[in-house]
């Protein structure tokens, strides 16, 4: 991979949270094909292993069938996770251009729990102006996610769902 995301002049989109859950919980959540489906996307053929290709599947645009693929780049258990976040069409302005980033999750055992660092890195402006504006959005709705998630499954049995 020749990535955009190791580009000097690239942007990168950065979400930072301390969540009061221990790093394996989140662990879990986010290198399980299931869970990931309850606060990001459905991945496709997803394992948390190191060469590992999957998708996600998004609203399609112009000439973009609205697939993610994705390959695993690293897994430090508990502590970090990168994949490779790829994505467009030539063909397409705007929603749907050509993306070539990468998604790195850190995680730190902190007094309160976990600080959870996501970092999207990549986009070259002003190619990417329109994925960097919506995903710095939804990361931040999708980090929320995590945390309603891992919150829902503290709360126990009660409500039926597990991480």
């Amino acid at each position: 991979m020749n990535s955009p995301a190791l580009q000097p002049d690239a942007q990168a989109i950065v979400v930072d949270e301390v969540f009061p859950h221990a790093p394996a919980t989140i662990w879990k959540a986010l290198t399980t094909g299931d869970l990931i489906a309850r606060w990001l996307m459905a991945p496709l053929g997803f394992e948390a292993v190191a060469g590992n290709r999957f998708t996600f599947q998004t609203k399609s645009a112009g000439e973009w069938d609205g697939v993610i693929h994705c390959q695993v780049l690293e897994v430090v258990p508990c502590e970090r996770f990168v994949y490779s976040w790829q994505s467009g069409n030539q063909g397409n302005e705007g929603y749907g251009a050509p993306l070539d980033t990468v998604v790195t999750w850190t995680l730190s055992k902190v007094e309160q729990g976990t600080r959870v660092r996501l970092v999207h890195s990549g986009f070259v402006l002003p190619k990417n102006d329109t994925a960097y504006r919506n995903m710095g959005d939804g990361w931040k709705k999708v980090v929320s996610n995590l945390d309603s998630l891992l919150t829902e499954a503290d709360a126990g049995p009660a409500t039926g769902k597990t991480p």
